[in-house]
């Protein structure tokens, strides 16, 4: 009776194919076909892989590609596409494993790296899977050493990433521990010398406003060494007992500074126009040589153009020049 209310229910959403969903139930998490070593890509509610793979196997209703119920999932994208990308993308990464440094030039590397992103576009994109599955399972076997060389390497490097990361968290809980110990210590002498303060003024013979001041003055003393906090204590263990006894991959530590030069001075730029020097352009407006050249229009005007600067441009091929001469060069103005 469960199973016939299930195939009632599914029915209602069905649109004469069977097992097809005709509008999408977003009551219902949805789930991702996948199948071993191939990604379908369509979607189904959770009723339709109840019902389609009851005896834990089947086909897509879309494609027809066969299914097993246990490689359904849970839809973590939006799109099915790509959700299906990624999951392919993850899939040929853990093979296609090689760094830079496994290649004898960047070129090659390159290649490489168009190699994978073909092989991606092909099995998501459903061209020439065949050829492309053939295409991987050759390249495993002619670099079954390199990838397996590289997946250790990998495990390495997270297990040194891991170890600086503990690192951090032990010191940043070491420094936390140290400024608590700090405050409470402040605390503690604060409430001392108040009290300090409140016995001088009940039992000295001195006068108030010299005792408060005296403290004050050593209130202020005292904040000025506070400034300068200890260096926090260097931490030599994991929180597990475990002495740091491991150095970190040399490609995980930062990147070296480079050496800089002096900083940049800036210079104004002196013209060099073997002429007269140019009149500013507050002259050349008082002076009207605008009079004679067009005047901007609106939509010139909001580009940022004025007929100021054609008319120093006019002026500047005018007056360029007039002190050189052929046979001596240039001439100082008389």
């Amino acid at each position: 009776m469960i199973l016939a209310a299930k195939r009632r229910q599914v029915n209602r959403r069905h649109d004469g194919r069977p097992g097809v969903p005709a509008v999408q139930d977003h009551q219902i998490p949805e789930s991702i076909a996948q199948a071993d070593g191939h990604v379908c890509g369509h979607t189904l509610c959770e009723s339709c892989v109840d019902l389609l793979f009851l005896k834990g196997s089947g086909a897509c209703p879309e494609c027809m590609v066969p299914l097993r119920r246990n490689n359904f999932r849970v839809q973590l994208f939006e799109d099915p596409m790509v959700e299906k990308e990624v999951d392919i993308r993850r899939r040929i990464l853990r093979d296609y494993n090689k760094r830079e440094e496994d290649f004898a030039s960047l070129a090659e590397y390159n290649d490489y790296l168009e190699e994978i992103e073909d092989i991606v576009y092909n099995l998501c994109n459903n061209i020439e899977i065949i050829e492309t599955n053939k295409r991987i399972e050759a390249y495993k076997r002619d670099n079954r050493e390199v990838i397996q060389r590289n997946k250790t390497r990998v495990g390495r490097d997270e297990y040194a990433l891991e170890e600086m990361l503990e690192l951090e968290k032990v010191q940043e809980e070491a420094r936390r521990k140290e400024l608590e110990e700090l405050e409470n210590e402040h605390k503690k002498k604060k409430a001392r010398d108040k009290q300090a303060l409140i016995e001088e003024l009940m039992y000295s013979g001195k006068d108030a406003a010299q005792i408060v001041t005296e403290f004050a003055e050593k209130a202020e003393k005292q904040r000025e060494e506070e400034k300068q906090l200890p260096p926090p204590k260097p931490a030599n263990e994991f929180s597990t007992g475990i002495k740091f006894g491991q150095t970190a991959d040399p490609s995980l530590l930062p990147v070296p500074k480079s050496e800089e030069g002096p900083l940049f001075v800036y210079e104004p730029l002196v013209p060099f126009s073997e002429g007269p020097t140019m009149p500013p352009t507050s002259e050349i407006v008082s002076r009207g040589y605008i009079a004679h050249i067009r005047a901007e229009t609106p939509q010139e005007n909001a580009g940022g153009f004025t007929s100021a600067l054609a008319c120093e441009r006019a002026l500047q091929e005018a007056l360029q020049g007039l002190y050189y001469t052929a046979t001596t060069g240039v001439v100082s103005a008389t």
